[in-house]
Protein backbone atom coordinates (compact mmCIF):
# COMPACT_ATOMS: atom_id res chain seq x y z
CA UNK A 1 0.00 0.00 0.00
CA UNK A 2 1.30 3.45 -0.91
CA UNK A 3 1.59 5.36 2.37
CA UNK A 4 2.95 8.56 0.85
CA UNK A 5 0.55 11.37 1.66
CA UNK A 6 1.16 15.08 1.49
CA UNK A 7 0.45 17.30 4.50
CA UNK A 8 -2.99 18.34 3.27
CA UNK A 9 -3.88 14.73 2.42
CA UNK A 10 -2.93 13.71 5.96
CA UNK A 11 -5.12 16.49 7.39
CA UNK A 12 -7.95 15.33 5.13
CA UNK A 13 -7.48 11.72 6.30
CA UNK A 14 -7.46 12.83 9.95
CA UNK A 15 -10.71 14.71 9.34
CA UNK A 16 -12.32 11.50 8.09
CA UNK A 17 -10.91 9.35 10.91
CA UNK A 18 -12.18 11.83 13.52
CA UNK A 19 -15.70 11.99 12.06
CA UNK A 20 -16.42 8.65 10.42
CA UNK A 21 -18.72 7.33 9.33
CA UNK A 22 -19.88 10.40 7.49
CA UNK A 23 -21.84 11.11 4.37
CA UNK A 24 -20.21 12.67 1.37
CA UNK A 25 -22.38 15.73 1.99
CA UNK A 26 -21.01 16.01 5.55
CA UNK A 27 -17.46 15.55 4.26
CA UNK A 28 -17.90 18.27 1.64
CA UNK A 29 -19.22 20.64 4.32
CA UNK A 30 -16.31 19.84 6.68
CA UNK A 31 -13.74 20.36 3.93
CA UNK A 32 -15.31 23.65 2.93
CA UNK A 33 -15.13 24.81 6.55
CA UNK A 34 -11.64 23.42 7.32
CA UNK A 35 -9.84 23.93 4.00
CA UNK A 36 -12.04 26.26 1.95
CA UNK A 37 -12.46 23.51 -0.67
CA UNK A 38 -15.14 23.18 -3.31
CA UNK A 39 -17.06 19.92 -3.66
CA UNK A 40 -14.97 18.83 -6.65
CA UNK A 41 -11.70 19.19 -4.72
CA UNK A 42 -13.07 17.11 -1.85
CA UNK A 43 -14.15 14.34 -4.24
CA UNK A 44 -10.80 14.41 -6.07
CA UNK A 45 -8.80 13.97 -2.86
CA UNK A 46 -11.25 11.37 -1.52
CA UNK A 47 -10.94 9.34 -4.73
CA UNK A 48 -7.14 9.49 -4.50
CA UNK A 49 -7.14 8.20 -0.91
CA UNK A 50 -9.72 5.54 -1.76
CA UNK A 51 -7.42 4.37 -4.57
CA UNK A 52 -4.56 4.17 -2.05
CA UNK A 53 -6.70 1.84 0.07
CA UNK A 54 -7.23 4.11 3.07
CA UNK A 55 -10.95 4.83 2.66
CA UNK A 56 -14.03 3.60 0.88
CA UNK A 57 -17.22 5.25 -0.25
CA UNK A 58 -20.33 3.12 -0.27
CA UNK A 59 -23.80 4.50 -0.87
CA UNK A 60 -22.54 8.06 -0.22
CA UNK A 61 -21.02 7.09 3.13
CA UNK A 62 -17.28 7.40 3.72
CA UNK A 63 -15.53 4.97 6.08
CA UNK A 64 -11.93 3.94 6.62
CA UNK A 65 -10.40 0.69 5.46
CA UNK A 66 -7.53 1.13 7.92
CA UNK A 67 -7.50 3.02 11.21
CA UNK A 68 -5.37 6.05 11.94
CA UNK A 69 -3.23 3.86 14.22
CA UNK A 70 -2.72 1.30 11.44
CA UNK A 71 -1.75 4.08 9.04
CA UNK A 72 0.80 5.48 11.51
CA UNK A 73 2.19 2.00 12.12
CA UNK A 74 2.63 1.30 8.40
CA UNK A 75 4.13 4.74 7.86
CA UNK A 76 6.61 4.12 10.71
CA UNK A 77 7.59 0.73 9.29
CA UNK A 78 8.18 2.32 5.88
CA UNK A 79 10.32 5.05 7.49
CA UNK A 80 12.44 2.42 9.27
CA UNK A 81 12.80 0.38 6.10
CA UNK A 82 13.77 3.33 3.91
CA UNK A 83 16.14 5.01 6.38
CA UNK A 84 17.54 2.25 8.59
CA UNK A 85 17.23 -0.94 6.54
CA UNK A 86 14.25 -1.94 8.70
CA UNK A 87 16.42 -2.01 11.82
CA UNK A 88 14.79 -0.62 14.95
CA UNK A 89 18.08 -0.90 16.92
CA UNK A 90 19.82 1.18 14.21
CA UNK A 91 17.11 3.84 14.52
CA UNK A 92 17.33 3.93 18.33
CA UNK A 93 21.12 4.11 18.16
CA UNK A 94 20.98 7.04 15.74
CA UNK A 95 18.24 8.77 17.74
CA UNK A 96 20.07 8.45 21.04
CA UNK A 97 23.42 9.58 19.62
CA UNK A 98 22.15 13.19 19.83
CA UNK A 99 19.50 12.97 22.53
CA UNK A 100 19.97 10.99 25.69
CA UNK A 101 16.97 9.06 26.95
CA UNK A 102 15.51 9.94 30.33
CA UNK A 103 15.17 7.27 33.01
CA UNK A 104 11.43 7.32 32.40
CA UNK A 105 11.89 6.72 28.65
CA UNK A 106 14.36 3.90 29.31
CA UNK A 107 11.90 2.27 31.69
CA UNK A 108 9.05 2.61 29.16
CA UNK A 109 11.20 1.04 26.43
CA UNK A 110 12.22 -1.82 28.71
CA UNK A 111 8.54 -2.44 29.54
CA UNK A 112 7.65 -2.46 25.83
CA UNK A 113 10.42 -4.96 25.11
CA UNK A 114 9.32 -7.18 28.00
CA UNK A 115 5.74 -7.13 26.69
CA UNK A 116 6.95 -8.21 23.23
CA UNK A 117 8.74 -11.33 24.54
Amino acid sequence: MDMSLGKIEEKFAELIWENEPLTTRELVALCEKEFGWKRTTTYTVLKKLCNKGLFQMSERTVTSLISAAEYQSQKSELFLEENFGGSLPAFVSTFTSRKKLSEKEIKELKNLIDQMK
